[in-house]
């Protein structure tokens, strides 16, 4: 294998408590071996403020290991109960990269201040000989009540890592792994050759400030080390911004993939966003953020767009697919929301809800019947019969409301829906009439004045679908002259880019209007639901090329292959490049183990799995094929 005369001149020294696992083993003892006792929250405060003390260099190490133990209260029954909890908390790089330390244990050693009883068995099933793991070890009494520490052991002493490392005499080149303040006296004393501060887990700035290189994973080590790893690009150097609020899920699911996360409140313009974007590998926007072709062609690493809405019409479609920028929205995740809106708005709209609101609000009694009507037994037109129309539509009939619906798309009826196919014939029926067509720019202006005109006298109408489908002066004039007796408006031709801004419309101050500002999706559980929904789809795009929700390039589901090498190629469409793509591989003699192709007019999309271990030059004459538009290695 080309790795192991590489490796044979290299040692990795490697710390254990929050290094290779993502705790402190002590503090967890402590959760284990106090657990009933009343001051167990205070006592294991006191022990992580110890840990804390020598971590950072401010108590010597003999003084905080006496300190924790005296308050430990602790029994070899302990151990077992503490390694279950120890082999669910290994460093998540750690855990994908377990084949590196099978594969060359010979180069691995653990060395830690915390001890062997709990260190060895959780070390010994990555590969990582028992010989190789020194670390301190208790003493007990004849209860086998743990009383103190071996002192005689080396790492029980101040700078004793140091004297460890030097009585092992190692040849070759030794990187030193860890996140404390001994880790580092390695480097300091010319025991080691580099000191990569481990922050997976932790970040201590009076280590990293002293580190050769900060490590946010362990696949950053390997990948600056030039070492072999389970992906081919570390996690944490792929930078996600998200724009315009969206939900807190996204960021914590993208941050907890060991993505590099930057949040902006607001949307941005086409140059401040032209900027931002230069080094960006994913962009998460909603609905007020415009995609355009310079915005993409600025984005030199961009691979994916989130839209966290329904909607698509904001991004340049043609513009990412050719530069195999792969697109992802939630199609689905704020249905439900739009539609009890809808619901609420024509009830409320029904009965002046909000004028009579008005005058109590303004001291004025005005109790009357008069244009006060249930919605049971009107006739409703929804323009639009896709997610949101056809659910309403349910809903609304189960309400005891007639249903007729438009669609320039053949859609099966749902019930007891009747399908009208002639919008003017819609128009001339219903009592209301709700849109929820989509933002293709050939429904500008689809309802103006000639079709307010077509509309009965006393119509309720509904926009909760784009702003730009309304003519609003034309709404406000039929609103106005009695012919449409109220109005729900939720979308604009034209909206601020923040929230709180400043906002005019023609509609403004009429009566039996409800306007609301795009919220007809913004519900918690919506949110919440597009904000899982996007950036699990996106991780998965990321980590393994599925395509489940894409909306430029066709949906793929893989299967995974272990031990295999995953590679994607994204190219134009053009006659004979798979039997390049396919040539290359038969060159350097690599089997298939699986390969999948997807393709449109424009693009083709294939993914490849191989066993054998590649060359570089794979790669780069597969990058060199004539029309690749971009490819990636994901493992």
């Amino acid at each position: 294998m080309k790795w192991k005369g590489l490796m044979a001149k290299k040692n990795f020294i490697i710390d254990f408590d929050s290094t290779f696992i993502k705790v402190e083993a002590m503090d967890l003892m402590a959760e284990v071996t106090l657990d009933g006792r009343a001051d167990k929250s205070d006592v294991i405060a006191k022990i992580q403020h110890y840990t804390d003390l020598g971590m950072e260099g401010k108590m010597s190490f003999q003084e905080t290991l006496e300190k924790r133990i005296d308050l430990l209260d602790g029994h070899k029954k302990h151990f077992q109960p503490l390694i279950e909890k120890l082999e669910k908390n290994v460093t998540n790089s750690f855990v994908s990269n377990k084949s590196f330390f099978e594969l060359f244990s010979q180069q691995i050693y653990i060395v830690s201040g915390g001890f062997k009883e709990y260190i060895t068995p959780i070390t010994t099933k990555y590969g990582i000989p028992e010989s190789h793991v020194f670390a301190n070890d208790f003493t007990y009494d004849d209860q086998d009540n743990i009383i103190g520490y071996n002192s005689e052991n080396v790492l029980s002493q101040e700078g004793g890592k140091v004297e460890l490392l030097k009585s092992l005499h190692l040849d070759g080149d030794i990187y030193v792994i860890g996140d404390g303040y001994n880790d580092f006296k390695l480097k300091e004393a010319g025991l080691a050759n580099k000191f990569f501060a481990f922050t997976e887990n932790i970040e201590r700035a009076i280590v990293t400030k002293e580190a050769d290189h900060v490590t946010p994973s362990f696949d950053e080590f390997l990948y600056t080390s030039n070492l072999p790893m389970n992906i081919s690009y570390p996690k944490n150097r792929i930078k996600v911004l998200l724009l315009e609020n969206v939900h807190p899920n996204a960021q914590q699911m993208f941050s907890d993939e060991g993505y590099q996360v930057e949040i902006v409140s607001g949307s941005l313009d086409e140059e401040e966003l032209c900027e931002k974007i230069k080094d960006v590998s994913v962009l998460g926007i909603r609905s007020k953020t415009q995609i355009t072709q310079k915005v993409i062609d600025s984005a030199k690493r961009l691979i994916a767009i989130g839209a966290f809405c329904i909607g698509t019409n904001q991004i340049d479609l043609k513009a990412c697919t050719k530069k195999g920028v792969v697109v992802f929205h939630a199609p689905y995740s704020n249905t439900r929301s739009v539609v009890e809106l809808a619901i609420g708005e024509m009830i409320m709209l029904s009965r002046k809800t909000f004028v009579q609101s008005t005058n109590i609000h303004q001291g004025r009694w005005h109790k009357s019947a008069n244009e006060s009507n249930e919605i049971r037994g009107k006739k409703l037109g929804i323009i639009g019969y896709g997610s949101i129309g056809s659910q309403l539509s349910v809903l609304a009939e189960n309400m005891g409301m007639d249903v007729y619906y438009y669609d320039t798309d053949e859609k099966l009826a749902l019930s007891n829906a009747t399908k009208i196919d002639h919008l003017d014939t819609l128009l001339q029926t219903c009592d209301f009439i709700t849109l929820h067509v989509d933002g293709n720019t050939s429904n500008t202006n689809l309802i103006g004045e000639r079709e307010f005109e077509l509309m009965k006298d006393g119509v309720i109408f509904l926009n909760l679908a784009r702003g730009f489908v309304v003519d609003i002066k034309a709404l406000a004039k039929y609103v106005k002259n009695g012919k449409v007796r109220g109005a729900a408006v939720d979308v604009y031709p034209e909206e601020p880019k923040a929230s709180k801004s400043a906002f005019e419309t023609q509609l403004k101050g009429l009566e039996n209007v409800i306007l609301t500002p795009h919220v007809g999706g913004s519900t918690e559980e919506a949110q919440a639901n597009i904000g899982d929904f996007v950036p699990n789809n996106i991780i998965n795009f990321v980590n393994k090329g599925n395509l489940a929700a894409s909306v430029n390039i066709p949906p793929m589901q893989l299967p995974t292959f272990d031990g295999s090498h995953r590679l994607i190629h994204i190219h134009r469409n053009e006659p004979g490049i798979m039997s390049k793509i396919n040539a290359v591989y038969a060159k350097f003699n690599l089997n298939i183990v699986g390969q999948y192709l997807k393709t449109t007019e424009s693009i083709g999309y294939v993914i490849t799995d191989i066993m054998k271990d590649y060359d570089d030059d794979v790669i780069n004459e597969l990058k060199k094929i004539e029309h690749t538009i971009k490819f990636r290695v994901l493992y």
